[in-house]
């Protein structure tokens, strides 16, 4: 089965069930439960594709609140990952792709790699 495909049921001439794979809408993944990606990472694509978004833009698209884009924002500048900027009002943020993935399989790639993946 491809990705982002569910199995949907169709009869078929000889009384047997056949399997076809139709789409899965974004909205209706999220919906199931899970993603393949974190929040986390999430939050950096928003910041990748516009470094001038508010916390409340990244929230929106993401689909998390706005207190949980703070603290993942927190934590990703704690562990390295940004660095925040100010600019008058507003915060900017520069993403250090440079630095490895947390997890011990993927830790030979960078941030920069699974950003330029997506």
């Amino acid at each position: 089965m491809s990705i982002g495909m569910a199995r949907k049921r169709m009869p078929s001439g000889t009384g047997t069930k056949q399997v076809a794979a139709t789409p899965i809408p974004p909205k209706r993944a999220v919906e199931a439960g899970w993603t393949f990606l974190s929040n986390h990472a999430h939050v950096l694509i928003c910041l990748k594709q516009d470094r001038d978004q508010t916390i409340r833009h990244v929230a929106d698209r993401v689909g998390i609140t706005e207190r949980a884009v703070q603290m993942i924002l927190s934590e990703l500048e704690q562990a390295g990952y940004l660095t925040r900027h100010r600019d008058g009002r507003r915060n900017t943020y520069q993403i250090h792709d440079h630095r490895p993935l947390r997890h011990p399989i993927e830790c030979h790639r960078h941030i920069g790699d699974l950003l330029r993946m997506v």
